[in-house]
Order: structure tokens, then sequence, then C-alpha cells
């Protein structure tokens, strides 16, 4: 069995610790803790994680957020993966720091890089794993909150709630995305 795991994020070191490349720490830490590496590639840097006799194809876009769903929709296509074995892993400014929720399809909800995913795979029925940032911002300042790097309070517990979201992407190819939103979600 085949699963596409999108982390989304912006590639350049001045983003790599930001808010917005949570979905991109996540995946590098799944793929750390299986001993793969990423390798560049059409539209995204690429690893394949082998668990439990299923093949998780980890893609972080190389196109910027905004673009995610060319990236997405490619290797969908390239490795055949039906779309209800698409786990999307994004940061989540409506949801309290470190609070981890699955979901099997929603709507954007202002997010360009799941706005783009939409547009190009043909609607919002696809699992995302959305990690809570916090909202800590004032009116007109999202952008740079989201862009900028968790604060000293958060990068003491970020990699516990990077590992809870591991685990979840694990539980979701194979024991199915009910039961683990059931088991995780906050």
């Amino acid at each position: 069995m085949k699963y596409l795991i999108a982390g989304l994020g912006n590639i350049g070191a001045e983003y790599e610790l930001t808010r917005h490349n949570v979905g991109f720490l996540v995946l590098d830490r799944l793929a750390d803790d299986h001993s793969v590496a990423f390798k560049t590639n059409k539209l995204a840097s690429t690893a394949l994680v082998k668990h439990k006799g299923r093949q998780l194809h980890l893609i972080k876009p190389t196109t910027y957020m905004n673009l995610s769903g060319k990236a997405v929709n490619y290797w969908l296509q390239q490795h055949k993966i039906a779309k209800e074995n698409l786990l999307v892993v994004t940061d989540d400014i409506a949801l309290p720091y470190g609070s981890l929720r699955m979901r099997a399809k929603g709507s954007s909800a202002g997010h360009n890089g799941l706005k783009n995913i939409e547009q190009l795979i043909g609607g919002a029925n696809y699992a995302r794993l959305k990690f809570g940032v916090g909202n800590d911002f004032h009116k007109g300042q999202q952008v740079d909150y989201v862009l900028s790097n968790f604060n000293a309070e958060q990068q003491k517990s970020l990699i516990k709630h990077i590992d809870k979201a591991c685990q979840m992407i694990l539980s979701f190819a194979t024991i199915g995305i009910t039961q683990t939103m059931g088991q995780y979600n906050d």
C-alpha cells in the first residue's frame, strides 16, 4: 500500500525554522527516525519510508508554499496514489501552539498552500494534519508571524509535538484516519 505524505513549507535557510515550515520539520524528523535522506527531485525533495508493509512517499515541495499543489498533484500521479492515501502536514494559526488535529477533509481556511492543492487535485477531499502554531499576532501581521521562528518557550517543546505528529502519520498509514483521529486529536 502506498501513501503520499506532503509536508508544507518554503525552501531556503531563512525559512527553515519558521512556523510556516512545520510540515518540513515533521517530515525531516520522520525521515531521520527511519534513517532515510531526502533527495532533490522534480518539484520536491523526496524520501521513502517503509513501515509495516506500507510505502510512505514523503515530499517537501520546492515550489514554495503558495504553489504546493503542483508538487502534490505531480507526485500523486507519478506514484499512482489515490487521494484517500494523501496526507498533507501543515501549520494552522486557528489551533493553539502544539495542538495537533487530523481531518479527513475540510476547507483551506485561507491557507494558500492548501488552496493551491485543492485547485490542482480537484477538491478538498484529502486528509490533512494540522499543527497548531497559535495566533499571537496583531491584525495585519499574520504573514510576519507565520514566517517568523518559534519563540524560545515554544522551541522547548517543539520536538515533543513533532514526534507526536510523526506517530499520527504512521498511524494514518496503518490503522486509518478514523482511528487515528479518535486516538490522537487534541
